[in-house]
């Protein structure tokens, strides 16, 4: 029988599913019924020196849809407007609450080596499990020298963990920014500076969109707007493979993030390198009820595998990235057409007409093949209507 226990860095985790530092955590409450739900961690909002002036736009979050569905989220909050007490008191009651549970703190703090120090002693006895840096908010004030001002200089990201790991009594996670020429240069930085791991993506930056009547950007905020993080399933693509880049130089846990809705998106991810995942923009949409169908659906998928844990799947697909250089050119794959599927709308013909090879016509009521022209791009599959086009 499989199970869903995990073990980071001596953390013993009920399952890998942890809610991001989020709105979603932003309250003692919403994360006690979280637990109570099922959820097997949860990292705090990012908590600050409480000197930091904390003033909130509104609106502050804009969506991206597609057939109503919720794509990509733009956000514009900022970190959490709790004291430093109330979060101490708080990760107390739900320590002795939820003593299984993992709580991860999330900390920022103006590049002062004394301001950072003093937020990691005030917090390591106080109940929680970790530490999370977040070096990487790219609308976390980075105007005043913090969030993604801190995350895209190696230099000034190793200085800060260095810092962190002198007084830090709990394992340190340094929250990485994809919005980076190189992650791997940021990764590598903190790795040498002590760092015991990885979480990342953070937000990618964004604009979201303009309103062409007004010409106001997204979200609206006084009919003006700043650039934002942008989140959601639309960014998963992304977050893998800043995961995996970092999974080929390291061997320190990762927690990855981006873009996970379900349990599926949860074991790409771990097939890539991460040990855990966290949860953020599915949760703003749907609530947390949605840790029963992960939780349920990857445990299935690990016993129809015969893996007895997550472990066992992590690093599954890692060795199959490769260069492109490397890649094996020897053998061409070509499209076969389903006609009981096709509907002859011929637009893989023109597409394939448009963007290239001229490979495919209808021919006698039926999608022909040139194979002298094919080079088996694979486009046409991709296109088709009815998915009736495979490549074989």
């Amino acid at each position: 029988m499989a199970t869903l226990k995990t073990s980071i860095l001596g953390i013993d985790f009920e399952n890998p599913f942890i809610l991001a530092s989020a709105p979603p955590t932003a309250k003692i409450e919403s994360i006690d019924k979280a637990f109570s739900l099922g959820w097997g961690g949860a990292a705090l909002k990012t908590i600050t020196p409480d000197n930091l002036e904390m003033v909130e736009a509104s609106q502050r979050y804009a969506t991206w849809k597609s057939g109503g569905k919720v794509c990509g989220f733009e956000n514009i909050e900022l970190l959490s407007h709790l004291t430093v007490q109330q979060w101490l008191d708080g990760i107390k009651y739900l320590k002795q609450k939820h003593p299984t549970k993992v709580q991860i703190a999330s900390i920022m703090a103006p590049v002062v080596k004394e301001e950072w120090q003093k937020l990691v002693v005030t917090f390591n006895r106080s109940g929680i499990d970790a530490f999370e840096l977040n070096f990487s908010c790219p609308h976390g004030m980075p105007e005043k020298g913090i969030g993604m001002a801190i995350g895209t200089s190696p230099e000034i990201s190793a200085m800060i963990t260095q810092w962190v790991m002198e007084v830090a009594e709990k394992p340190v996670f340094v929250k990485l920014s994809p919005n980076v020429t190189n992650i791997v240069e940021i990764a590598e930085a903190v790795e040498k500076a002590g760092a015991s791991g990885f979480a990342a993506i953070n937000t990618v930056q964004s604009l979201m969109g303009i309103d062409l009547d007004s010409f106001e950007p997204m979200p609206n905020v006084n009919e003006q707007s700043t650039f934002g993080g942008y989140s959601g399933m639309a960014v998963k693509p992304i977050g893998l493979r800043c995961v995996a880049q970092v999974r080929q130089n390291s061997k320190l846990p990762i927690l990855g993030i981006g873009g996970i809705s379900n349990w599926r998106d949860a074991a790409e991810y771990m097939a890539v390198g991460a040990d855990a995942v966290q949860v953020c923009t599915e949760v703003m949409i749907n609530g947390y009820k949605i840790i029963e169908q992960m939780k349920n659906g990857l445990l299935a998928y690990l016993e129809d595998k015969g893996f007895e844990s997550p472990m066992d799947l992590k690093n599954k697909a890692i060795d199959k990235l490769i260069t492109h250089k490397t890649l094996d050119k020897s053998r061409q794959v070509y499209p076969r057409i389903n006609d009981e599927l096709c509907i002859k709308c011929g637009k893989c013909v023109m597409i394939c007409d448009e963007s290239e090879h001229s490979a495919l016509r209808l021919e006698n009521g039926h999608i022909a093949v040139d194979l002298n022209k094919c080079v088996g791009c694979s486009l046409c599959s991709h296109v088709c209507p009815k998915t009736a086009i495979k490549m074989r």
